[in-house]
């Protein structure tokens, strides 16, 4: 008998070592994640439409001292959506300095995915952004794989940057801990932010509208 081949190990692997393929690696399959999709998403676009209001109340923004969301940007791998994110930004936000401002990222995800495939892709995208030791990607990796969960469509993991401090995490509104490290936080967010990301037109979308 021959193992089923997933839609991942199916690629070309250039492909799959392209950076562009973030945090999808480990998706469980699309039919699989297809049906629980669709229930949570609905569910989700029921609550919004009943409170729209809801969102500006989420623990994970609550001490962000007035910040409003971004449009949502949609991530697409091969046709197969990954995630919405945003940014959450206070007034006089300027991206070109990003890591002296208190700021949210969230990812709202659209399927199924493993948390482990998450931290370790974020690793090679931050790889992209700035150099750091073989120590330094020891230590982040098992903080990420111990602070990411396995996730489903619907649920989202937020990100909030403090200044000096690190990057403090929030996984559906609950608080699951920080990785105390600046660099560490620069790194991260500049996976999205910074103009060395493998997603240049998502990094101009996100940053519509905000200071240079």
């Amino acid at each position: 008998m021959h193992a089923q081949t997933t839609p991942f190990e199916a690629m070309p692997l250039w492909l799959r070592c392209c950076p562009c393929v973030f945090a999808w690696a480990m998706v469980s399959g699309v039919a699989q994640a297809q049906a629980p999709a669709n229930t949570n998403m609905a569910e989700a676009q029921v609550n919004s439409v009943a409170n729209p209001n809801a969102q500006y109340s989420r623990p994970e923004v609550a001490a962000l001292r007035g910040a409003v969301p971004t449009a949502p940007v949609r991530l697409r791998v091969w046709g197969f959506e990954v995630y919405d994110a945003r940014l959450w930004t206070p007034h006089g936000f300027r991206h070109s300095q990003a890591a002296q401002h208190l700021f949210a990222l969230e990812l709202q995800y659209l399927r199924r995915l493993e948390g482990a495939a998450i931290a370790s892709r974020s690793i090679d995208e931050m790889r992209r952004v700035g150099s750091f030791s073989d120590a330094q990607a020891h230590s982040w990796l098992a903080a990420m794989r111990e602070l990411f969960p396995n996730v489903g469509a619907g649920e989202r993991i937020t990100g909030v940057n403090l200044p000096g401090e690190g990057a403090e995490f929030w996984v559906n509104g609950l608080r699951v801990g920080m990785v105390k490290d600046p660099a560490f936080a620069r790194l991260f967010f500049g996976i999205w932010l910074d103009e060395r990301t493998s997603e240049p037109k998502m990094r101009a979308q996100l940053l519509q509208g905000l200071q240079p």
